[in-house]
């Protein structure tokens, strides 16, 4: 284990929370470094000698230096704790699925609608609600019956679709009608090391 990863990532961002998460759900130690986003501190030196796509997160784990969440979380579970990724192609590709979802639709649904009561990005909102509900109208049906996403023990395709989803009311998306999706929810937040992210008021701009 080591004690040299850096977490470079902004308290609301549900990209960061996903990093911090996982290495709280696997005892790997960390040192979180908050990026000053409200000031532009990811579109400028230094920090984009770390990431020229100038988003979080980041981490730094000795000369290794990765972004993109899900990339992060596939590199951690591989170095730190595989039990959290499956190494049969079976289990591999069903963890891939869901974080194509959490790259795709969870991204462009509840988690851009969250941007927009959050941040005040100016995007379309009727999209995003039509995506949300596409997205959690499918993973209801998938959890029925299941206690994760991808395997019969949580992996890392639970950790890489929670945020986003357990923070869609911040984006005022209903989570009433999906008790598949609130049950999951809640075991993720049972999991030792569970850390949530910090909650905003709806409408709050950073």
């Amino acid at each position: 284990m080591t004690s040299s990863i850096k977490i470079h990532g902004f308290p609301l961002s549900g990209h960061s929370h996903r990093v911090e998460l996982f290495a709280n759900l696997a005892n790997i130690p960390y040192e979180a470094i908050v990026v000053d986003l409200p000031n532009g501190a990811h579109k400028k030196e230094p920090f984009l000698s770390l990431n020229p796509f100038g988003q979080v997160p980041v981490i730094e784990d000795g000369d290794i230096v990765l972004s993109d969440s899900n990339a992060i979380l596939v590199y951690l579970a591989k170095k730190y704790a595989p039990n959290w990724l499956p190494e049969d192609p079976e289990g591999a590709a069903a963890v891939q699925r869901f974080l194509s979802l959490a790259a795709g639709q969870i991204s462009y649904g509840p988690a851009s609608a969250r941007l927009i009561t959050v941040f005040g990005a100016g995007l379309d909102a009727g999209r995003a609600h039509a995506v949300a509900s596409w997205a959690f109208d499918r993973l209801e049906a998938h959890l029925a019956g299941r206690n994760w996403l991808a395997a019969d023990e949580p992996t890392i395709a639970d950790v890489a679709v929670y945020t986003y989803t357990a923070h869609a009311p911040e984006g005022n998306v209903d989570l009433s009608g999906y008790p598949n999706i609130r049950a999951w929810l809640s075991r993720v937040e049972g999991l030792p090391g569970f850390v949530g992210m910090k909650k905003t008021k709806v409408g709050l701009a950073v």
